[in-house]
């Protein structure tokens, strides 16, 4: 096997960043994916698939370091409700789970960092919180050394406004005072990697960027860069959405990213909404992105 192997629970579109820089570095990279046809697609990238639910718990004791970024629904963390005995029975060198800012709850646009208290408002900000204390147990009883990354709202390759911008759907849906904050997602990898690199079991880090911004401002940017009229603002009460993308309006705050600076050592590539769409323009376009 590999000198380092990687299983990643619910290989998806930030884990695949994460292990497309760990098969740079020589690492074996495992998966896991519920659907035939992405078991396919990571092949392709150089992943092994593994189809979930596991039958062959031989890459339990295969892998090295483990990530988990599969969402918990109300029976709990998936992983842990089908693995957790096992998992706490082996010794790793890394654990790491992809959770959410989405913990925080509502803070009216003020600032948290890791040692605010979490509120959630939404039934996935309080399912991703239970499952960070279920993990947490984990590494508390077991001494599994588990890393929780609290991720803002991801966008990157395939993940950004233009396409919705070209088309003429896109919409300024204007909240007076709301504020997110947004990390792109080489940006979550490169923390990631930063944390495997230099292990504190029981870390806990928000994943942002510097500036927390209000949605309508990364659409109006993204007219601009695109050279086409700014969308028309369309104010919140007005605005058709559903359930998922208004739960996001539920919630205002800002999110520090102080601790990702200084204890992983972080230098942000895209420190904000406007480098970060500048760069997929121009990777869209066939530019350096």
């Amino acid at each position: 096997m590999a000198q380092h192997s990687l299983l990643s629970f619910g290989h998806g579109y930030s884990a695949s960043r994460v292990g497309r820089a760990l098969l740079a570095r020589g690492w074996e990279v495992l998966g896991t994916t519920r659907s035939q046809e992405r078991a396919e697609a990571m092949r392709a990238e150089g992943v092994t698939p593994l189809i979930w639910p596991l039958t062959d718990l031989s890459v339990l004791d295969r892998a090295t370091h483990l990530l988990v970024s599969a969402g918990p629904d109300e029976a709990g963390d998936p992983v842990l409700g089908a693995l957790g005995p096992e998992i706490a029975r082996r010794s790793y060198a890394w654990a790491g789970y992809l959770s959410t800012t989405g913990v925080y709850g509502d803070r009216a646009g003020g600032w948290v960092d890791e040692t605010s208290v979490r509120r959630p408002a939404t039934r996935r900000g309080a399912l991703r919180a239970a499952a960070e204390d279920a993990w947490l147990e984990l590494f508390l009883a077991h001494g599994l050394p588990l890393h929780i990354f609290r991720l803002a709202g991801i966008y990157g390759p395939g993940r950004g406004p233009f396409e919705k911008v070209r088309r003429g759907t896109a919409r300024r849906i204007v909240k007076p005072g709301q504020v997110f904050s947004r990390i792109h997602v080489d940006d979550i990898a490169q923390a990631v990697l930063a944390s495997i690199d230099h292990p504190e079991p029981g870390g806990i880090y928000n994943i942002c960027d510097d500036d927390p911004a209000p949605p309508e401002a990364v659409i109006e940017e993204a007219a601009r860069l695109l050279r086409v009229p700014v969308p028309e603002a369309v104010p919140i009460e007005a605005a058709e959405m559903s359930p998922m993308a208004r739960s996001f309006y539920a919630e205002s705050k800002r999110v520090s990213n102080a601790r990702m600076k200084t204890e992983l050592g972080v230098a942000l590539k895209y420190p904000d909404y406007r480098a970060g769409l500048r760069a997929l323009l121009a990777e869209e376009e066939g530019g350096a992105g």
